[in-house]
């Protein structure tokens, strides 16, 4: 594994809310991979990666998807895995797979170099996503695979007069206002299907996928790792009290807890 640093933003760290040297990482990033790889390996399988293919993993968070593909394209094949803080990827261990530290809104990428371009829940956090979308699809070669996984968590929030059970969570509610606030477009995911069409991609294609979450689920895992590491900044920003998170906590844990993820849209397209 060949590791390249490139020019690190410092401020880019900071300004993303779930930031990789959270104490709670390693905890989302294990219930990331358990909830979404098998879906995302399905997308990248009907792209046809295979064996010899270059392919440019954008916010490569644990490296999972960066190994599949490493591991598909084989010895004569490589895999670009970028993102602006890549400690966890640094971890993954294999001969062609190249590590960068890397923003995609400001850093260079090769132009028209790459197979494939796959993304997951990056875009959604980036004041500059449309710069960055511009930027990946110049990545490809003619003929090339964008891949894009983001979420729409406004679109279908937990009902209780749906779906009884279903719990909304004061303290899901103050992450999502905390999210909005700092720039997330939590309706993205809804929009990819229409963004790669309006960039004049050809074989575009979309689906979603929504879990329910439960007491002992990967999904309540990332759940309570998110809340956690937000916990200072949402109650020292009155987005919720101790009491109320506490109080929320709690309730991840109990049998009977139920409430339904985001919804993460998968759009795919490639460069005429």
């Amino acid at each position: 594994m060949r590791n390249i640093v490139a020019n690190e933003s410092p401020s880019a760290h900071g300004d993303y809310l779930l930031a990789n040297s959270g104490g709670e990482t390693p905890q989302r990033f294990a219930a990331l991979s358990e909830l979404f790889d098998p879906g995302t390996i399905c997308h990248l399988e009907k792209c046809g990666v295979s064996v010899g293919w270059q392919c440019l993993e954008v916010g490569g968070g644990g490296g999972s998807i960066a190994n599949w593909l490493a591991d598909r394209v084989g010895p004569t094949g490589h895999v670009l895995a970028t993102d602006i803080d890549p400690r966890f990827l640094e971890t993954v261990k294999n001969p062609n797979l190249e590590v960068r530290c890397h923003n995609i809104t400001s850093d260079p990428l090769p132009e028209a170099g790459f197979d494939l371009v796959h993304t997951r829940l990056v875009l959604l956090h980036l004041p500059e996503r449309e710069q960055a979308l511009t930027r990946m699809i110049s990545a490809l070669k003619p003929g090339g695979w964008l891949v894009l996984e983001e979420y729409d968590s406004a679109s279908m929030p937990p009902d209780p007069s749906v779906s009884p059970g279903e719990v909304l969570l004061r303290t899901h509610v103050a992450m999502m206002r905390l999210f909005e606030d700092g720039g997330v477009n939590r309706r993205y995911g809804r929009l990819l299907f229409g963004r790669l069409r309006a960039h004049g991609m050809t074989n575009v294609g979309a689906e979603a996928r929504v879990f329910m979450l439960q007491c002992g689920s990967s999904g309540v895992s990332m759940l309570r790792a998110n809340y956690e590491q937000l916990r200072a900044i949402m109650i020292d920003g009155n987005y919720i009290t101790l009491r109320q998170f506490d109080e929320d906590l709690a309730r991840l844990g109990d049998p009977d807890f139920m409430m339904p993820s985001g919804i993460l849209w998968s759009a795919w397209g490639r460069r005429p």
